[in-house]
């Protein structure tokens, strides 16, 4: 039987995951613009932005200015790689944490340089003492179903990983297709697992349209009971370290297909739209087509 849920939530990646990609410095008066259109149009989780060294990824080198001059509403998220990341975002005054790991070695060690074993062996202490204090932990899962230079991954391996972050207290899986290359059937049976071997952990779905399956795919998982998706404004995004990878489901053709499923997010879709319409200039990468292009086209 075809059951879908009454809500879903978006989880808008693309201040950080959307602009990490653009070879073009976008500035920080800009990014805060984005941002600000974005909660004005309903969106009530977001992540902002990643304390990464400048060096390795020069148009996060903001991110301080970006946390604390945001308007704090819902929930924020930072990526942190690292303790000095860690100790950064918090001194900014981030409240929401986000940590990630490939489950494939390879995409790992050419995205940090470490092994996967390496990489939960140095976040263990440090999402433990994140909990202690009572710091909203989000594990963030690369490379969940292929990786682009090992090729499939297991279920098995994706939710071995999983498992060791829930036993450390995360709160939250964003469960990732990487490089898109994930089909409907996969993310069904792999969401499925997931949601039955951790009920008490938000569940969150990651998809890239590589292969303009995203949308299939968030059907498929909508299926398998997942309420929470990430999705980029305009489609912007993709991995520097994912050859192939693309941008990320665009959330305005995510909530166009959710809202017309009778599913709410909150989200205005003509304020979507219009906050697109604020960060389109600065990018040199192209936003997305689909419901952007239909917005700017209408009459």
């Amino acid at each position: 039987m075809f059951s879908l849920p009454k809500n879903a939530t978006i989880i808008e990646v693309g201040p950080r995951d959307g602009l990490q990609n653009e070879g073009k410095l976008v500035t920080t008066e800009n990014k805060l613009q984005f941002i600000a259109a974005l909660q004005d149009a309903g969106v009530q989780e977001m992540e902002l932005t990643s304390f990464v060294s400048p060096k390795w990824v020069p148009q996060m080198g903001d991110a301080r200015d970006i946390v604390t001059q945001t308007k704090k509403t819902g929930r924020q998220f930072v990526l942190t790689p690292n303790e000095r990341g860690i100790n950064a975002a918090l001194e900014a005054g981030a409240q929401s944490l986000a940590v990630f790991v490939g489950v494939s070695n390879t995409f790992n060690k050419k995205n940090i340089n470490k092994t996967t074993a390496e990489s939960m062996e140095t976040l263990k202490p440090l999402i433990l003492n994140l909990k202690e204090q009572g710091i909203f932990v989000r594990a963030c899962i690369s490379t969940a179903f292929y990786c682009p230079f090992e090729g499939a991954v297991s279920p098995e391996a994706t939710l071995d990983l999983c498992r060791q972050f829930v036993e450390w207290g995360v709160d939250e899986l964003s469960v990732a297709d990487t490089i898109g290359m994930a089909n409907p059937k996969e993310s069904y049976e792999l969401f499925t697992k997931l949601i039955e071997a951790f009920p008490d952990v938000l569940i969150t779905a990651h998809f890239h349209d590589t292969r303009r399956m995203a949308l299939a795919n968030i059907l498929a998982s909508l299926q398998a009971g997942v309420t929470r998706f990430d999705a980029s404004a305009g489609g912007l995004g993709g991995c520097p370290f994912a050859p192939g990878a693309t941008g990320n489901v665009a959330t305005e053709d995510v909530v166009n297909m959710l809202h017309r499923m009778g599913i709410d997010t909150g989200i205005d879709e003509n304020l979507l739209c219009q906050a697109i319409e604020k960060i389109e200039p600065h990018v040199t990468n192209p936003v997305a087509t689909g419901m952007y292009t239909l917005y700017k086209n209408q009459p």
